[in-house]
């Protein structure tokens, strides 16, 4: 089968699903093209965003998400031990895993029900993670040199304990209060505001140093054993751009073929999964025929599978994550501002989530009141992963939106079933437990290939920028050397900051250590000061791709309308349309016929003033 490209450049390899004819056609406009859902492709979804699939194909569908979120979902907690000093507590980083599976879970339930409503999953956010080490590195927070010996480190003394929870609860808080800021900018509807002096120049600086400034963790994890990451790098690399064109034959049952084979391109949508499962069995046999050695001094202990073989025996079959486990949180002025920077950079990544995920769901352009709600509810994702100590924040998942595109389901019902797999994996502590016996070499060998694809996907913004001109490779070039240079310099010098008053030092010091801020904040600066042109700069393009509303459409209603009528009781305040979070409800100006009823055509909004923003700003 020939791949299909959408309008993002991504593969589009139908799922098969048999006996399921009522696909959804795309509809076009007068003028050709379509409307909303993969501009100027002729594929078909098996099932729109208002959909209800079968209930079988939800569940499988459902875990195959969680497994597309796998990969990036335990490398935080995973990278978070490191700066936590629970190197040495694998049972503590199980406990960690489990509650960021359960945290993400109620997050994408609260997103998919009372958020933005599309089919789009939520997990935890490298965005924070930059920040987040920053603040651990400060010499306050530098782990004792005795938690870094294995044999000095009992995991049940109070000392110990009191070693990473304080420390948890210092990014408890400091998460919780910045979420707080895009709780603010959701309700009140100012991230419209933000967007007109934040374009590609920008965004793209910043996103590409979250994973440039990882580079670190991600060589000292591979390094353990150059050969073992190199293979697990190899294997994912294979599985996602060698073999993605090949399917693979899956038994299947249907009323109508009853036991047939259906064909599925497994490796376009677990390449990461299958990647790490082949090497850690590789790790596994030579573990058992002793080829790795035994010596915790020598080079490649760490790519053995039984160091934290315990780990499996100690852990409970079921723990219910709670808020406040890990103690009462408390507030660093330096970990909330950094935590500000990471909290910005998610919101403008979402955006364009929201537009891809309806695109590739079938549904029309997200309005605003729709995206103002889904930044809400991230910021109340926030809260919650703090309240429960995940060390993270939450995000929506672009890799998630990438398989809607293959598995050609849009239902948003498939993500609720996902939601509630990762809830329910959440409280099963031997499943966590697992995930901590993937040996070092391994993890860092997907570090690299995660990495390097969140770099990449930074970078990928300056399409909409033109490159041949010299402002442009300027402002950008200056952003990304000073986004490594300047806290590279800070982390060596962590004397160096000292005006006389100790939180500002913090503050300061977290601040120019995170190598996202530091970028973004230069191109924030020299794309919005030195002259150049809106095509120039790329926000004419930007917002042509990202910015397309569908406010006064009934077809919008139906797929961003708030459920359990709720739509209805708010439509009968008339303060409800000055709530920038609420559906506007506007009477249409066609006859309410039965053709005026079937067009998609969307009309536009009579005000495009941001008077609502003031008014929901003063509510």
């Amino acid at each position: 089968m020939a791949p299909e490209k959408n309008s993002d450049g991504l593969d589009n390899y139908a799922f098969t699903v048999d006996g399921v004819d009522d696909f959804c056609e795309l509809p076009e406009s007068k003028n050709g093209n379509y409307r909303f859902s993969e501009e100027g492709n002729n594929s078909k979804l098996a099932y729109c965003v208002t959909d209800i699939p079968p209930w079988y194909l939800c569940i499988f569908l459902g875990i195959q998400h969680y497994l597309t979120a796998f990969g990036g979902i335990i490398a935080i907690p995973l990278i978070l031990s490191q700066g936590l000093c629970l190197q040495h507590d694998s049972l503590t980083q199980s406990h960690l895993i489990s509650t960021i599976f359960f945290v993400s879970g109620v997050c994408t339930l609260l997103q998919v029900t009372f958020g933005v409503r599309l089919p789009i999953l939520q997990g935890g956010t490298f965005t924070l993670l930059s920040p987040t080490m920053a603040l651990l590195s400060m010499p306050e927070w530098t782990c004792p040199a005795w938690t870094q010996n294995a044999s000095l480190v009992n995991t049940s003394s109070p000392e110990f304990i009191n070693v990473w929870q304080s420390r948890m609860q210092a990014l408890q808080g400091s998460i919780m209060v910045g979420s707080l800021f895009q709780v603010l900018v959701g309700f009140s509807g100012l991230i419209g505001l933000f967007m007109r002096f934040i374009g590609p120049l920008t965004i793209a600086p910043t996103i590409s140093l979250i994973g440039l400034s990882l580079f670190d963790s991600a060589g000292m994890n591979a390094g353990h054993h150059w050969g073992i990451s190199s293979m697990t790098t190899c294997l994912i690399v294979i599985f996602s751009q060698y073999l993605r064109h090949i399917s693979i034959p899956i038994p299947k049952y249907s009323k109508a073929k009853r036991f047939h084979t259906s064909r599925i391109y497994i490796f376009q949508i677990l390449p990461v999964l299958l990647g790490i499962t082949l090497s850690w069995l590789i790790c596994y046999l030579l573990t058992i025929y002793d080829v790795l050695p035994s010596d915790p001094d020598k080079y490649g202990y760490l790519a053995r599978t039984d160091i934290k073989g315990d780990v499996m025996g100690r852990a409970p079959w079921f723990r219910f994550p709670y808020p406040g486990q890990w103690g009462v949180p408390t507030v660093s002025l330096a970990g909330v501002f950094g935590i500000l920077a990471g909290v910005i950079s998610s919101m403008i990544e979402s955006l364009g989530d929201y537009h891809a995920c309806a695109r590739l769901s079938g549904a029309p352009p997200p309005p605003r009141h729709a995206i103002n709600r889904g930044i809400a509810i991230e910021g109340i994702g926030c809260l919650l992963a703090g309240a429960w100590g995940t060390g993270n924040g939450t995000t929506s998942y672009s890799e998630n939106v990438g398989a809607l595109g293959i598995t050609k389901v849009g239902s948003r019902m498939v993500i609720v079933c996902s939601g509630f797999v990762m809830i329910i994996m959440g409280m099963f502590g031997k499943i966590g437990a697992i995930f901590t016996t993937i040996p070092t070499p391994v993890i860092g060998g997907m570090f690299l290939v995660i990495f390097g694809v969140i770099t990449a996907a930074g970078v990928s913004n300056l399409q909409y920028t033109d490159m041949n001109s010299s402002r442009n490779i300027f402002v950008f070039g200056f952003s990304m050397f000073t986004g490594l240079a300047i806290p590279n310099w800070i982390m060596k010098n962590p004397t160096s900051i000292a005006t006389g008053v100790v939180e500002l030092d913090h503050v300061l010091q977290v601040l120019l250590t995170t190598s996202m801020f530091v970028g973004g904040s230069f191109g924030f600066l020299l794309d919005n000061t030195i002259p150049g042109t809106k095509r120039e700069r790329g926000i004419i393009a930007w917002n042509k791709a990202h910015q397309n509303e569908s406010d006064n459409t009934l077809e919008s209603d139906d797929v961003y309308g708030l459920p359990f009528g709720i739509n209805s009781c708010i439509s009968s305040f008339t303060w409800s349309k000055y709530v920038p979070f609420c559906p506007s409800h506007k009477v249409s100006r066609q006859k309410d016929t039965p053709t005026s009823l079937d067009s998609l055509d969307t009309k536009s909004e009579p005000n495009k003033d941001d008077t609502h923003v003031i008014a929901g700003v003063a509510l």
